[in-house]
């Protein structure tokens, strides 16, 4: 409040009207004056007596002039006379000057008071330093109130801060920190009797910031809780906005039902002068029903949009809708509406310019150009490429529409890209001759264009096997740009195909150089280290790259087969199972790993996943043959027989597979069943010894006396026509058993790898693996060691002298 009466104001009246004037520190001698004699004149009707230092011109409020009685006469004039008759008292002419009213004279400061500046004239009293400053007294109710209210604005900022640098889980703690203490100061001013300063606006802060932590967080259920509570409270003007996240919450747990719901709610209550904010909401809309696939409900949203304020955004998601309803007249609108739309930034000239002359600069705000334009650009080229192949009844014809549409938008760049992509729509349609056409049309065109050209149909005459046209482009590509790492790449592809493994090297290597990031450089580079023997190279390589696409499969795989060949099994093992957990279903993976089991000596393990390869691909003969010695082993022959049955029907012209059938079910005892079939056999392949000596031995064993001269018979015939020698027939014995053959040499157990060349260059029948694990099974041994096994259990030995070789089959 201010004060009626300044102090002192009855001794200033009792002094006198000069004593004004000494006060704010004028002048009151008669020292030299700039303006010395400027109101000195004729009076206007007697000469007065000159002005007393107390009563001094130079200390009066300045006079003001006046045009009254036809000249100009000072108000302060002798006898002059008020309205009301009255004569006043004469006054001296006074100098019309602005400093006078500030306090300044034409004299400087002089020594003393005269040089201070003192309005209210306490200068010249002796008063000591002002008094020392009272200890505050204990807080009363409303000062810890306030101070409670400081500590909750503090928790939010630091909740705000930890949510912007995405420590989330940190800023929820804060931010319910400050709703218990928000709500403990409610509580706090209630009981003082201080309800109306509860301060809303700072309820309202802490229930937003927590519901924004509860929506990072994940919290969807907590946060739309919140967000209900401070929507409902008619206290906040403007709390119907929040239904806006509301929605976002419900649109990202995939309810647009309701997300369309929050979103229309929140729309009315936006003023007509929100334009921007009605737009964004109506996109929200909009984009929902496209995920609930209701396209025609979102072209009204996004049409509306592009007729009020558009934009790149709003009108690439209505092309998008226009294609998915497969109208062409309005995709062709729609794209023309796209690129009418007026883009904020620079040109490509201009920011070509602007990045010449400010390489060095880092401006926020033409980084924020360049990032819009690299958008638009986006935009628009997946708009094109979309819309190029569907666009007309001929490809070819939309290919050309969308390119000359972009060539009158001030969009040459694209126009061109365009036409390489034109290029590339053949080339997945394997129409190769049209995209070589295509490409070769910009050999006499800008360097640019030529290097993009020539790197494409490097790439096709490579897929067609013509290295030598595909190093010519890739020469000419890295002709305009030495530092094309796909060039490169592509030249490095030709040498390896021919076997110059160490030129490709040099070349991938060289790409790595021009870009550090191409992937497929780093790929074919641990490639070509792992074809050379170089594994540890390789493996970093590969390594590096699973750091750049850790879900790469070919990757692991690579990872997984340098392992393995190093033989450390362990980490083969690791890798082929994160491998077999991105491909649960892929047959080779599944035996690759049952392969390394079985090196490790885990027959279980082993018989598992090559039973699960089998699963998904049961024609693998290397599986269905590990399998059938697998049981053959474990002398569970009625399901041996069902994978030689198996293997017997993939490969009808190798009799040994049925020779397995036979002999597993002579092993099981059901010999009648396996005369059968040996004679079938025999129909079949009237040559086979191993075939006769079976059917010999069987016969006898079944009594069936007239048919064992017979097989005995023809089994010395063919004895003779691969070994002739001067023993006839006749001088056999009837009933003798054939020589056993010489015994074989034993060999090491084999493992096989389908995955490896020279196994997949041999026939399944004919691999060793093969061999010596059915060997293994028959005889219950290693494989090569010879075994004699009795059939069936029988009484007298009939099959005593049988010897069993590499094939499970009789000499």
């Amino acid at each position: 409040h201010f004060p009626t009466a300044l102090p002192g104001a009855a001794k200033l009246a009792e002094r006198g009207p000069g004593a004004c004037d000494a006060m704010y520190g004028y002048p009151q001698g008669d020292a030299d004056d700039l303006y010395d004699g400027y109101n000195q004149g004729a009076p206007a009707s007697a000469p007065q007596a000159p002005p007393t230092a107390a009563g001094s011109g130079y200390g009066r409020v300045p006079g003001t002039a006046s045009l009254r009685g036809g000249g100009l006469a000072s108000r302060g004039g002798p006898q002059l006379m008020s309205r009301m008759g009255q004569q006043q008292v004469p006054e001296e002419n006074r100098p019309m000057t602005a400093v006078r009213a500030a306090g300044y004279t034409s004299a400087g400061p002089g020594t003393g008071q005269r040089g201070v500046f003192d309005p209210t004239g306490m200068g010249n009293q002796n008063r000591g330093p002002a008094p020392p400053l009272q200890k505050r007294s204990e807080n009363s109710p409303e000062d810890m109130c306030r101070e409670m209210e400081k500590e909750v604005n503090a928790l939010i900022e630091e909740s705000a801060m930890l949510s912007h640098k995405g420590d989330h889980a940190r800023a929820l703690d804060k931010a319910k920190e400050a709703g218990k203490r928000e709500r403990h100061l409610c509580k706090q001013r209630e009981q003082n009797g201080l309800a109306d300063q509860i301060n809303i606006d700072l309820t309202y802060s802490v229930c937003f910031n927590l519901a924004n932590q509860y929506h990072a967080n994940g919290l969807y259920t907590e946060a739309l809780n919140t967000y209900s509570l401070i929507v409902k409270n008619k206290q906040y003007a403007q709390s119907g906005r929040l239904r806006v996240n509301m929605g976002n919450i419900y649109y990202e747990q995939q309810k647009y039902p309701a997300a369309i719901k929050m979103y229309r709610m929140a729309l009315d209550q936006i003023p007509n002068t929100g334009k921007e904010i009605k737009h964004k909401i109506m996109r929200n809309i909009g984009n929902a029903f496209v995920r609930l696939g209701q396209f025609q409900d979102a072209l009204a949203s996004y049409e509306q949009i592009m007729e009020g304020s558009p934009d790149l955004q709003t009108g690439f998601n209505l092309v998008l809708c226009y294609y998915a309803l497969g109208d062409k007249e309005r995709m062709r609108k729609g794209f023309s509406r796209l690129l009418s739309v007026r883009q904020v930034g620079m040109d490509a000239e201009e920011m070509e310019q602007v990045g010449m002359q400010d390489v060095l600069e880092d401006d926020g705000l033409k980084q924020a150009l360049r990032e819009r334009q690299k958008q638009t650009q986006k935009y628009l080229s997946v708009a094109a490429k979309l819309l190029a192949p569907v666009i007309d009844k001929d490809i070819v014809a939309g290919f050309d529409w969308v390119g000359d549409a972009l060539r009158v938008a001030s969009q040459p760049a694209l126009a061109t890209e365009m036409q390489i992509g034109k290029a590339l729509f053949f080339m997945r349609s394997r129409q190769f001759d049209k995209a070589i056409e295509t490409l070769k049309s910009y050999e006499k065109k800008e360097q640019t264009l030529v290097a993009h050209a020539a790197t494409n149909l490097s790439f096709i005459y490579f897929h067609e096997g013509e290295y030598s046209n595909a190093v010519k482009y890739a020469d000419l590509a890295m002709k305009h740009n030495r530092y094309n790492a796909k060039a490169l790449v592509n030249k490095g592809n030709c040498m390896f195909m021919r076997g110059e493994l160490e030129a490709a090297r040099s070349m991938f290597h060289e790409a790595m150089g021009a870009e550090a990031d191409c992937l497929e450089a780093i790929y074919n580079l641990g490639v070509v280290n792992k074809r050379l023997g170089e594994h540890v190279a390789a493996l970093g390589l590969f390594e590096k790259l699973h750091a750049i696409i850790p879900n790469s499969i070919e990757v692991v795989w690579q990872i997984a087969d340098l392992f393995d060949t190093s033989n450390q099994s362990r980490s083969a093992i690791k890798w082929f199972k994160i491998l077999n957990a991105r491909v649960p279903t892929d047959p080779a993976v599944l035996a690759r790993i049952g392969n390394i089991y079985l090196k490790e000596e885990d027959e279980a393990q082993a018989f598992h996943y090559h039973q699960e390869s089998y699963r998904y691909y049961p024609v693998n003969m290397n599986v269905i043959s590990w399998l059938g010695a697998y049981f053959v082993k474990n002398e569970m022959y009625e399901k041996a027989v069902s994978y030689f049955e198996r293997a017997a029907q993939i490969q009808p012209q190798e009799v040994k597979w049925k020779l397995m059938v036979a002999s597993c079910h002579r092993r099981s005892g059901d010999y009648q069943l396996a005369f059968e079939i040996y004679r079938a056999i025999h129909v079949d392949y009237p040559d086979n010894i191993e075939c006769l000596r079976y059917l010999v031995h069987i016969c006898d064993d079944l009594g069936k006396k007239d048919q064992v001269h017979e097989y005995v018979v023809k089994l010395r015939k063919a004895e003779r026509a691969i070994d002739p020698g001067p023993q006839t027939v006749e001088q056999v014995p009837e009933m003798a058993p054939p020589p056993p053959p010489p015994q074989p040499e034993p060999q090491q157990q084999q493992f096989y790898d389908e995955n490896l060349p020279e196994n997949g260059k041999k026939i399944p029948s004919e691999s060793q693996y093969e061999q010596s694990q059915v060997a293994a099974a028959g005889t219950g041994k290693v494989a090569g060691q010879i075994k004699k096994v009795a059939a069936g259990g029988a009484d007298d030995d009939h099959f005593a002298d049988v010897e069993l070789d590499d094939d499970l089959l009789p000499h």
